[in-house]
């Protein structure tokens, strides 16, 4: 790999306001530095400045160089919830919901019945075309959760699947109860912690369970994450989407990584995140599918919580791989500013993976880059469905554009 110059940047967005600030930009969360320039060796940055100060910016000799044409370059996306690896189709579920049919959680078995059937080679095809789609529009770390499988066998075969294009797979093992355990939920909670766990968590980093009504209850919740916990997998929840519940308190408890959706928060609820290291996980998308509520951003940020956005690619309730559209939705109607919404979808993101790698663009941080054909990230949400993202970077290495 070389050592490559990205110059004749219009924008830098480091979310890293310190060495902004020392580099002659701003020291806002964003950490902006305009007419910039930024030099990756072997994946990693190692020099960010004025593009008037690359030349001597450490005395690296430079292999190559990119020229950013006055457009912005921010870090790439972190989508840290999705549900990729499935099978079928759930359109017309869609079209319903927008004539008026209440959205449930019940829709998840018609999925899990497509997934079950579907042959391994055609679901690792699907995944690497969304895989695919996100990196086009500038995600460049991805977390994928099983879940549409709900038996032993196939719920290990999505998170090997899963784990062949991501390090950060979670296990949803508890998505809802499938049918054939109706009457015996007892006995799937037992699966779920015994034998399906055992084959799951070699594959997994992350365990999940969607604690909602109509799928599983704060004390069925408990038992699966702490089992988990113990398995040494990492705990991140599903909860407070269909109303208010326990599912928030009990991620903080039990000191989860996330807890996703918080549509239905209660004053309570967001005190105990804004004491906590568990990051609230929007995800615009499902409220936009759904016609529920959309969830107050500008709430949880004014209360101190740290808040991420993500996509929650997944075939019923949020069919979208792009980042872009959920931060144009977050800042038109859940009260976030676009630096705010750029910051949860990057930085964001990585906190809520625990990773300290990604999401920022800053020395010593992964060359995960995407650039924006704009002069501001602001035209995210003020193009909204406009393609703007262009070339796009993992590791320093050219993935889209």
């Amino acid at each position: 790999m070389s050592r490559t110059l990205f110059t004749n940047i219009g924008l830098l967005v480091t979310n890293n306001p310190k060495e902004a600030a020392r580099a002659g930009g701003t020291d806002s969360p964003t950490g902006e530095i305009r007419d910039a320039a930024m030099i990756v060796d072997n994946g990693v940055v190692v020099w960010v400045g004025k593009a008037a100060d690359a030349e001597t910016g450490g005395g690296f000799d430079i292999d190559a160089v990119v020229n950013v044409h006055g457009n912005t370059l921010i870090p790439g996306f972190v989508d840290s919830h999705s549900h990729l690896v499935f099978a079928g189709d759930r359109s017309a579920e869609f079209a319903a919901r927008m004539e008026g049919t209440p959205y449930a959680a019940g829709g998840i078995r018609s999925t899990v019945a497509a997934t079950r059937a579907a042959s391994e080679e055609s679901l690792r095809e699907h995944v690497a075309a969304l895989v695919k789609e996100m990196h086009s529009q500038g995600t460049t770390t991805i977390e994928i959760k099983s879940g549409y499988g709900l038996d032993v066998a196939t719920e290990e075969r999505l998170v090997r699947l899963a784990s062949e294009v991501t390090e950060e797979v979670t296990f949803l093992g508890a998505h809802v109860v499938p049918a054939e355990f109706a009457d015996s939920r007892d006995d799937y909670v037992e699966l779920v912690t015994g034998e399906m766990l055992a084959a799951c968590a070699p594959h997994s980093k992350w365990i999940d369970v969607f604690c909602e009504k109509g799928a599983f209850t704060v004390e069925e919740t408990r038992r699966i994450l702490t089992t988990g916990i113990d398995a040494g997998l990492q705990p991140r929840v599903h909860a407070s989407q269909l109303g208010p519940g326990e599912g928030v308190a009990l991620a903080v408890e039990l000191g989860a990584a996330s807890v996703d959706h918080c549509t239905y928060l209660t004053e309570e609820d967001i005190a105990a995140l804004a004491g906590s290291s568990t990051v609230a996980t929007l995800l615009p998308g499902v409220e936009f599918s759904t016609k529920q509520p959309y969830p107050s951003g500008r709430a949880l940020i004014d209360a101190g919580v740290t808040v991420a956005l993500s996509t929650d690619c997944n075939p019923g309730s949020s069919f979208t791989s792009s980042m872009p559209f959920c931060i144009a939705v977050a800042v038109r109607e859940m009260g976030m500013s676009p630096a705010e919404a750029l910051w949860a979808s990057t930085a964001g993101g990585a906190q809520a993976l625990r990773r300290n790698d990604v999401g920022r663009l800053s020395v010593g941080m992964r060359a995960d880059i995407a650039e924006i054909n704009a002069p501001s990230y602001i035209h995210l949400a003020y193009r909204p469905g406009v393609p703007l993202i262009g070339r796009v970077w993992k590791d320093g290495e050219l993935i889209a554009g």
